[in-house]
């Protein structure tokens, strides 16, 4: 029996059903990103190394206080030298913000993270084929910052519960550990987590505005650690100065995490409100910018 060989009219071609799965959705772009991150030596071992920091920072400061209350309840130490028993300046007091004093180093490492992870995509040439799959740049860069704010904000929360735990025994031995319920220090904990997102979009932002690791690692660290202390040296030469820096990224992180704050200063909520509107007009900028460039 003969089978007929004659090729399939491209009408009826036309007619067959198409077969398409769900396409590029955000939940998928936002897998991919995650994979990315997380399957990075060297992002992995960046993650590490901080919460080590940090943790290792806050044992520090931990033992630093157990020292001062020592020196306390000695009578041979001099009086001048002494911090007070109770109170704002005493080592109990203190104490309290060592779940979030190794936070200076924490940013640092966060934000040339978030930098190196969105501008090395510029350097090497791999944004590329990130716009090629996901042809809205929009999306994409959404998901690396999520992704990143999330994984900031793990290393925040982690590092923060780590480091109360291994700062009690050290506290304990002077009678100057405090329960995670005590006025303020989960709130401290959790904003630590916070403020490390905070500040990995911010950083985000700037490697996608800058498009260099380098100079992106170089502003992030200009904006939190070089311009505080440039406004500090300016701060006597006008009263609005020292005004002004209460609303700079880092003033304003650091008063996110604080335990109490003094009455001219920022609160904790409005400290957060600063920071998220620094990272959400960054965020902003940087998107607008990315969808008028060329890749």
């Amino acid at each position: 029996m003969a089978t007929s060989t004659q090729p399939v009219p491209a009408e009826r071609r036309s007619q067959r059903p198409r077969t398409s799965g769900p396409g590029v959705t955000f939940g998928r772009v936002l897998k991919s990103e995650w994979i990315k991150v997380t399957t990075v030596p060297s992002t992995v071992i960046l993650i590490i190394s901080t919460v080590v920091v940090m943790v290792g920072l806050a044992a520090l400061f931990a033992w630093s206080q157990s020292i001062s209350a020592e020196a306390l309840s000695d009578p041979d130490f001099p009086a001048e030298f002494q911090a007070p028993a109770e109170g704002p300046g005493s080592p109990g007091f203190a104490a309290l913000s060592v779940p979030s004093s190794g936070l200076i180093f924490g940013q640092l490492l966060i934000a040339a993270l978030a930098v190196v992870l969105i501008a090395s995509e510029w350097t090497t040439g791999m944004i590329r084929s990130t716009m090629v799959a996901v042809p809205k740049r929009t999306p994409a860069l959404l998901a690396k910052t999520l992704v990143v704010a999330v994984v900031a904000f793990a290393v925040g929360l982690g590092s923060a519960l780590i480091s109360y735990l291994v700062a009690q025994p050290i506290l304990r031995g002077e009678d100057i550990d405090f329960a995670i319920t005590e006025d303020g220090v989960f709130q401290s904990i959790l904003n630590t987590g916070t403020f490390l997102a905070l500040v990995a979009i911010i950083s985000m932002a700037i490697g996608i505005l800058l498009r260099n690791t380098a100079g992106g690692v170089v502003t992030a660290v200009g904006i939190f650690f070089v311009l505080p202390l440039i406004v500090q040296l300016l701060s006597g030469l006008a009263d609005w100065i020292p005004k002004a820096a209460r609303f700079l990224p880092g003033d304003a992180g650091n008063q996110m995490v604080s335990i109490t704050t003094l009455e001219d200063d920022l609160t904790q909520w409005e400290g957060g409100l600063v920071m998220g509107a620094w990272a959400l007009g960054l965020l902003l900028v940087a998107l607008l910018v990315a969808k008028k460039r060329d890749v």
